[in-house]
């Protein structure tokens, strides 16, 4: 599993970050395709926010998206290189704060001041101890009206089918034609299930709203979860779980419509 040190090596100095992670859109017709057919319909409701906290920004490539529906946003990153990037590329924009952080605190939050949590492709590569880390601190840090939009792991829930498969090696090419196992599972972290985290949110005292599992670049394996997390104040009974085995297509549809109106705007 990737762990915190693994993750600040890699996106702090490791990776080059040439073209600031619009490389990992490009399945969808790139990074605005992406955010208006993939992410926005996710989170409209709770947009526009007074103040939003992005974990784990990167190198902005959601930020220049949330920045106009705030009044403030507060950007924490594990990576300082990437923050920097970040304070490079929006200087001269009022009411952000940077953060660089050890990957799991978020002691720079003033208490009951954030409306919105946004991550998104990031923390797929946080372990248990990580996502436990963010969420205990969110009762603190959210306002009453206050909710969690976290794009994070599924892949534990397969650990056992591929730590079986390794005793029939000769057998994984035609596990993975079947699509019973993946070639790629993107560096996901294997301890990490939908209920798991679900479980962190309710022991972090707040209510689990939804829980879209999805085949985040994969033919079967649901290794991907979307859950948006709230106060238990929220009138909403239960959580919501829906297990989205189409996602891709949702991106094959955006990169297709995104090569035929590529020049319609010029």
């Amino acid at each position: 599993m990737p762990t915190v040190e693994q993750n600040k090596s890699a996106w702090d100095g490791g990776y080059h970050w040439d073209d600031r992670g619009d490389e990992w859109s490009k399945p969808w017709g790139g990074t605005a395709m992406q955010w208006y057919g993939v992410i926005l319909p996710r989170i409209h409701r709770f947009l526009d926010a007074g103040r939003i906290l992005e974990i784990a920004c990167g190198c902005g490539r959601w930020t220049q998206y949330l920045l106009p529906r705030c009044r403030s946003y507060v950007a924490v990153d594990l990576s300082a290189a990437c923050i920097e990037t970040c304070k490079r590329r929006f200087a001269g924009k009022a009411g952000i704060e940077y953060y660089v952080n050890d990957g799991k605190s978020l002691d720079m939050i003033a208490d009951h001041s954030v409306d919105f949590v946004f991550s998104f492709d990031s923390l797929v590569h946080a372990d248990k101890s990580v996502l436990q880390a963010y969420i205990g601190q969110f009762n603190r840090i959210l306002t009453e009206d206050g909710v969690a939009f976290l794009h994070h792991s599924n892949l534990g829930r397969y650990r056992l089918r591929y730590i079986r498969s390794r005793h029939v090696k000769a057998l994984k090419p035609v596990l993975v034609w079947l699509g019973i196992l993946e070639d790629d599972l993107h560096w996901r972290d294997w301890s990490v299930r939908a209920e798991d985290v679900r479980q962190m949110v309710e022991s972090a005292g707040l209510k689990c709203l939804v829980q879209e599992t999805v085949n985040w670049r994969t033919r079967r394996t649901l290794n991907d979860c979307f859950t948006t997390l709230g106060r238990k104040s929220r009138a909403q009974e239960g959580c919501l779980s829906s297990e989205n085995r189409d996602y891709m297509n949702e991106a094959e549809h955006l990169f297709r419509l995104s090569r035929l109106y590529t020049d319609t705007g010029r």
